[in-house]
């Protein structure tokens, strides 16, 4: 297939252009680079077959040739980042998600959408299936995420229904692995780079909130076999898992054998309480289960968090700071990309 990859720079879209790769697919990478890195698939670009866009995709766009698949993963997706680009977070659900149906539409493409876990909101049904409708604050801190996201599902749904267009929706839970930014603020990253540098982990509230953490490389098995099928959705992709965050902090300190403590800080504003996906439906309709134990995956991140320059893990502030592998010439448009640049 050729596949069109939107946020397919940042951390969750980069292995998946990666395993579209790997298996034979040829890959077009689009991303304004706000929170994904170009040097995420650096290894990629010499590669006959990849091709990498710098472009945003809340402004129109086409990809010329032909478009067997479009996987919308384009949004910021941490706190942090959603915070501080609350209008884009909102743009890329609304509009960027429209251009990418759009094309799909005219291509006679398929098309997936990486929702979140996020629709749920603080959830009052514990676990979360997918018949569940959430418990979301529209107008609350983190509302810029949760909303573009239930819109984007909203749209998804009335191009499948209006417009016939193949489209399936995909809700993911909290994932991790190598290639997440030392500096994003999620609890993983948080962890053990504040583990690695020698200092207090970080825990908001009374450390006995729970999420469910599935290895990058399980997810992204998932996405393939949603691309690869004709299910609408939504479906759950993530590790039932469930792990509290003092229990996460413990685990991540024996990992990583740091003496650091622990420093408890004031829970924010419509954090989720309670977190686990029910994967029955990923199971029976795309034969699909999470394989990597948190243990693994959280040493293979470790290991890779570890590989980091000590400076960043003192300070992820200045990781854009330090030299990457030598960039490749960009690619040339085959076509016309209408906004690359």
């Amino acid at each position: 297939m050729r596949v069109v990859v939107t946020g397919g720079a940042g951390f969750l879209g980069s292995h998946l252009c990666e395993s579209l790769m790997l298996r034979g697919d040829s890959v077009v990478c689009l991303d304004d680079l706000s929170t994904g890195r170009r040097g995420n698939v650096e290894h990629l670009l010499r590669k006959p077959g990849f091709e990498f866009f710098a472009v945003d995709v809340s402004g129109e766009f086409e990809v010329e040739g032909p478009v067997d698949a479009v996987a919308h993963l384009a949004s910021p997706a941490s706190p942090p980042d959603y915070l501080r680009l609350a209008l884009e977070t909102l743009a890329v659900g609304s509009r960027g998600t429209e251009h990418a149906l759009r094309l799909a539409d005219r291509h006679g493409a398929r098309f997936v959408l990486a929702s979140t876990s996020e629709v749920y909101g603080d959830p009052l049904v514990h676990p979360q299936g997918e018949g569940y409708w959430g418990n979301v604050n529209p107008v609350g801190p983190r509302s810029v995420y949760d909303e573009a996201k239930r819109f984007a599902e909203a749209l998804t749904t009335a191009y499948r229904n209006k417009r016939g267009v193949n489209a399936g929706i995909l809700r993911i839970f909290n994932t991790y692995g190598p290639r997440m930014r030392p500096e994003d603020g999620r609890v993983v990253s948080n962890f053990i780079r504040q583990a690695l540098a020698g200092k207090p982990l970080t825990i908001y509230g009374d450390g006995k909130q729970t999420r469910s953490f599935c290895y990058v490389d399980d997810l992204v098995r998932g996405i393939l076999a949603m691309l690869d099928s004709a299910e609408p959705g939504p479906i759950n992709l993530g590790n039932p898992d469930e792990r509290s965050m003092e229990e996460l902090a413990g685990l991540v300190l024996r990992l990583t054998g740091s003496e650091s403590g622990i420093e408890y800080l004031p829970l924010p504003e419509d954090d989720p309480v309670r977190r686990r996906p029910l994967t029955s439906l990923a199971q029976e309709r795309l034969a699909w289960s999470p394989q990597v134990t948190v243990e693994e995956g959280l040493r293979r991140t470790v290991d890779w968090f570890g590989s980091l320059p000590q400076q960043v893990l003192l300070d992820p502030r200045c990781a854009n700071d330090f030299p990457r592998p030598a960039e490749a010439p960009r690619p040339q448009p085959i076509g016309n990309l209408a906004g690359a640049h």
